[in-house]
């Protein structure tokens, strides 16, 4: 790769302090990018040279080559990242990517499962030890109160109130609510805090890790991933699936959309309303199996 492309990955490294998982996304995508360049200029290829025009040219050609547009969208993102390195290090003049435009993305409606399937999720969790405990009372708790898995492993301990059954979650742009779980999401929340072994004492952090450390969003998609193993359930699914079906159970069960707003921390009601589009997909699916004239 180019020596500049390199100097970026050195600081998002060594600077920024970028985790290998980040640092090695930016070098896929700009690898990429210097494929680009050297199949349409060859010997001639040098990113610093590049202009508004080419870059354009670039994002054409990766939607030419089937690229979908989530991911021209983040190869995109990487790229503007690149150069507003450069201009600030003084290496360049203005910004080459300043203009970019991403693909417009298609609307896809959330994937939500059926009550049975949640409960069948959850009911499956082993539980013979303590990190079984710890599983099944993260995801009571992600299913129980409509979290995001961000706010969820940064839940601590003075954030909980069990006999309240509520816990203070701290959101996107660090805004702050008070959700309520639910008596089975507490119930399994009690039975973890009885066998919670942190690596130190004054550990804040709810969730830990085998090592008694506050747990990280990977680590919960790892092990959702693991318990859809043997389900037969969509296998796009991720933890933050039970926050969609959250919305939709509330929705199907006849909750306002202003209440199911508020439950999921969304500061906009348009965000909110996609839910109503599922619950209505909902309804005419059940239609279509169950009337005798659909």
């Amino acid at each position: 790769m180019h020596p500049e492309i390199l100097t970026f990955l050195d600081y998002l490294r060594e600077e920024k302090g970028a985790s290998a998982h980040t640092t090695r996304s930016y070098g896929e995508d700009l690898g990429i990018y210097w494929q680009f360049l050297t199949e349409s200029l060859g010997d001639a290829a040098d990113p610093m040279q590049a202009d508004a025009r080419r870059l354009r040219s670039y994002s054409a050609w990766l939607s030419s080559r089937g690229y979908a547009p989530i991911t021209v969208a983040r190869r995109l993102a990487s790229l503007r990242s690149f150069y507003r390195f450069h201009r600030r290090r003084g290496a360049i003049e203005g910004d080459p990517a300043g203009g970019l435009r991403n693909p417009k993305q298609p609307k896809r409606l959330p994937q939500p499962l059926r009550v049975d399937q949640v409960i069948s999720l959850l009911d499956a969790i082993p539980t013979h030890d303590s990190l079984g405990v710890r599983d099944r009372a993260m995801f009571e708790t992600l299913y129980g109160g409509g979290l995001r898995v961000s706010e969820l492993v940064g839940l601590n301990l003075a954030d909980m109130d069990l006999d309240g059954e509520i816990v203070k979650v701290r959101g996107k742009g660090r805004r702050e609510r008070l959700s309520p779980i639910g008596p089975m999401a507490v119930e399994w929340l009690r039975r973890w805090l009885s066998v919670r072994t942190p690596d130190e004492a004054g550990e804040p952090a709810v969730f830990l890790n085998r090592y008694g450390k506050r747990l990280t969003t990977r680590s919960v998609g790892r092990l959702f991933e693991e318990y859809l193993k043997g389900h037969d359930l969509d296998p796009g699914s991720s933890p933050h699936t039970l926050r969609h079906s959250f919305a939709t159970h509330l929705l199907d069960g006849g909750a306002d959309l202003r209440s199911v707003q508020e439950l999921l921390g969304h500061r906009r009601l348009t965000t909110t309303q996609i839910y109503t589009h599922v619950s209505q997909e909902r309804m005419r699916d059940a239609y279509k199996e169950a009337h005798p004239r659909a």
